[in-house]
């Protein structure tokens, strides 16, 4: 049997008109701006006139620790969405958009699968409303105006050896991690080292994610830390006076994207932040937004419950006051075989062995966001035909022993219909009570905040600091940001900071390589491993398959 591939599912798909969405999901015609007939912004001011309306249940989407094999984890969200959808629930889906980088790169685009898919797909995984673009002028226009500074006599004393400001492009372009630019004489610029980052790594890209209106956008804004001075102070976006004009660059950007699913559930697709760098959440706005339209929102948080979970619940829900209701973890027999060593190859053929071994690297996951997340949790097992029944019977019995119960997925295949098991267990989940906390208190110094997220959900045994770890850290605390969450920069394919230590492993320590205060977006970025803010291309990257025809079809965009 040959199966479709997701892009040729998409494009067979027949999308009602974006006002329609709007209309049903309760959004009045004068906040749409429509982006021609199936996208559409939403005016953040529609948030100001249901302040006092009643939240809906947020339910948040995670998953195991990504493997090669896949996981399904947004595809799992949009078959929640619409199979609760399908029972008559008002519902909305609130998701982040795909970065250029990866789409080009090795992953492909991130738009769901099968039959549980946002659309416009092609759309969506490439330019979509132009966010991604704003965010990279408006953190561009930040560096333009920061070395302007400097060539024009710098009067703010900045040290052009401790500018950590870089410029963005939202490509994997490793040749750009290192450069060095302002060369060609005294008219050409002050020459220094520099490098880029992907768009999607950049604070102004968080700092959309977790701004509340515009004026908390500008505010952000303006305390961006760009460099340090010769004495050591930070210099900040509101020295340089330019903190309104990169507000008005991102002045549509904040605007919430309106899509619809394959069954048009109405979806907000809106902000990227990398989840193995930055915090890897949708906005607050669009969150916000959906919860005020539905009685239930189903989002995600990127890659695993270590990750994007940890940072839902200590970044997003801190800074949102958000209390989420409950929580799916994702998981599939293949990718758990696979943390028990099997190779992908193997991947299909039954070794109950194998997904023993492999087992405790879900159950980890799940005791986290039961136990330190404080979650009411289902395991979703996004099913795959060569699943066998033994195999999905010693899932359940060992999630059981936790307490929790597993629903199987088949949205890849039957869209909304394939959902509606897991649908009717989050259903009762988010009826009974939970005991949501976050994973360490503000006040809490930055080391015993890294220290309680490295021992309670890695289970590392401690945590070591490298000499400049140490020396950034000193600075970042006599500058008064102790009271700031900790964003963890790691590797999303194990606890541990080692890519290659799959399952649960246990001791190991996590090294901090180096420390970063990102003042604007409100978060203390410590960095472990080899994690890189500007990715590069595979050997055989995504790009050499994508093709266009002379009807403007695409293929080959997953």
């Amino acid at each position: 049997m040959e199966f479709k591939t997701d892009i040729q599912i998409a494009q067979e798909s027949v999308m009602k008109n974006i006002s329609e969405i709007a209309e049903k999901a309760g959004i009045d015609d004068r906040y749409i701006e429509q982006y021609g007939k199936y996208k559409a912004k939403i005016d953040y001011n529609l948030l100001k006139e249901k302040s006092n309306d009643p939240d809906g249940k947020l339910i948040l989407v995670t998953a195991i620790s990504p493997t090669p094999a896949g996981e399904g984890k947004t595809t799992t969200t949009v078959g929640l969405a619409d199979a609760l959808h399908r029972m008559g629930k008002k519902v909305f889906a609130a998701l982040r958009e795909p970065s250029l980088g990866p789409v080009f790169g090795v992953k492909g685009g991130a738009a769901g699968g099968g039959y549980a898919q946002v659309v416009p797909m092609e759309d969506i995984n490439l330019h979509f409303t132009g966010d991604m673009h704003a965010i990279g002028i408006a953190n561009n226009l930040i560096a333009a105006c920061l070395d302007n500074h400097i060539q024009q006599g710098n009067s703010l004393g900045i040290d052009v050896k401790k500018i950590t400001w870089k410029r963005v492009m939202d490509m994997n372009d490793r040749q750009l991690r290192n450069v060095v630019d302002g060369l060609g004489g005294r008219m050409q610029g002050v020459p220094r080292e520099d490098g880029f980052e992907i768009t999607v790594a950049s604070e102004i890209m968080a700092i959309l994610c977790l701004s509340k209106d515009i004026k908390d956008l500008k505010e952000k804004i303006a305390k961006i830390i760009v460099a340090y001075t010769y004495d050591e102070q930070p210099v900040t976006v509101s020295d340089l006076k330019i903190q309104g004009a990169v507000a008005a660059v991102l002045k549509d950007a904040l605007k919430p994207n309106l899509v619809q699913t394959l069954e048009h559930t109405p979806a907000f697709i809106h902000g990227g932040p990398f989840a193995n760098i930055a915090h890897g959440c949708n906005s607050i706005m669009a969150t916000k937004m959906a919860l005020k339209l539905a009685d239930y929102v189903i989002t995600e948080a990127g890659f695993a419950a270590d990750l994007g979970a940890e940072k839902f619940v200590d970044i997003k829900c801190r800074k949102a006051g958000l209390h989420p209701s409950a929580a799916v973890v994702v998981a599939t027999v293949r990718a758990l075989k696979y943390h028990g060593g099997v190779a992908k190859a193997d991947l299909n053929s039954e070794n109950l062995e194998a997904l023993e071994k492999g087992l405790p690297n879900l159950l980890q996951h799940v005791e986290n966001v039961t136990k330190n997340y404080g979650l009411p949790c289902v395991v979703a097992i996004n099913r795959f035909p060569t699943d066998t029944e033994a195999e999905l019977q010693m899932i359940k019995e060992k999630c059981m022993e936790l307490g929790v119960n597993v629903a199987l997925s088949e949205v890849w295949a039957k869209g909304g219909e394939g959902g509606l098991e897991l649908a009717e267990e989050v259903l009762r989940l988010v009826e009974g009570k939970n005991d949501f906390h976050f994973v360490y208190e503000d006040s809490l110094s930055i080391e015993d905040k890294i220290n309680t997220i490295a021992t309670k959900i890695y289970r590392a045994d401690g945590v070591t600091y490298t000499a400049n770890a140490k020396k950034q850290l000193a600075t970042i605390e006599g500058l008064g940001f102790t009271d700031l969450p900790v964003c963890m920069a790691k590797t999303q394919f194990s606890f541990s900071d080692d890519p290659a230590l799959l399952g649960a492993p246990r001791g190991f320590k996590i090294t901090i390589k180096d420390v970063k205060v990102c003042a604007g977006a409100g978060f203390i970025v410590a960095k472990t491993g080899d994690i890189m803010t500007m990715p590069g291309l595979p050997k055989v990257p995504s790009a050499e398959k994508i093709d266009i025809d002379e009807n403007g079809v695409i293929t080959g965009l997953f």
